[in-house]
């Protein structure tokens, strides 16, 4: 296995779910003017907040093993890297459940924003903290 930066990943997780969160809190009104889901304006359980940092983990861990097999080297390739990924999964996945499952494209634009901001910020800091 290819060593890889610990505190990188680490770093990685908690700057993603920051801004992750501030990403959300921008757009809480329209989110819950597009999906039920969102319409209850209470603090989400506690338990959620760490499903979260656990799914920011295991994204800043695979871009790690990514960047490190891939030879990536500074941030304009890691960047390019986050960029790849976010075409290559969030937006095909998004995609798809917009034109199958009707989700509103209002509703998967602003996923989409929040995945590309995690994954770029996150392929940029293991990418280049290496």
């Amino acid at each position: 296995m290819t060593d890889l930066d610990y505190l990188a990943i680490l770093v990685a997780t908690a700057v993603a779910f920051v801004l992750s969160g501030i990403w959300y809190a921008v757009f809480a009104g329209r989110l819950a003017r597009l999906s039920e889901a969102y319409a209850d304006s209470g603090r989400p359980p506690a338990w959620t907040m760490l499903v979260e940092v656990a799914r920011s983990l295991v994204v800043a861990a695979v871009l790690a093993v990514l960047a490190a097999w891939t030879g990536t080297e500074g941030w304009m390739q890691a960047l390019l890297l986050g960029l790849v990924v976010w075409v290559g999964f969030p937006v095909t996945i998004l995609s798809g459940s917009v034109v199958h499952e009707k989700v509103p494209w209002r509703l998967a634009a602003i996923h989409l924003g929040d995945w590309l901001v995690k994954l770029v910020v996150i392929a940029v800091i293991v990418g280049v903290w290496r």
